[in-house]
């Protein structure tokens, strides 16, 4: 499966809230991870209403 997550926004993203954390790259695997799940539970939820489409409320 590809990639979900552009690593360089997500470093850009940290540096933001603090200018001297680093990112390892476990970190992004472990992250990578939680947002297929959190992916996977919505399309569940939608699919429950009978629905197509993913809304704010399928998170």
């Amino acid at each position: 499966m590809a990639e979900m997550l552009v690593k360089s926004k997500v470093k850009e993203f940290v540096k933001s809230v603090d200018p001297e954390m680093r990112v390892s790259p476990e970190f992004y695997d472990a992250l990578e991870a939680e947002v297929k799940a959190l992916v996977e539970k919505a399309v569940k939820r939608a699919q429950t209403e009978g629905r197509k489409t993913l809304y704010a409320r399928h998170v």
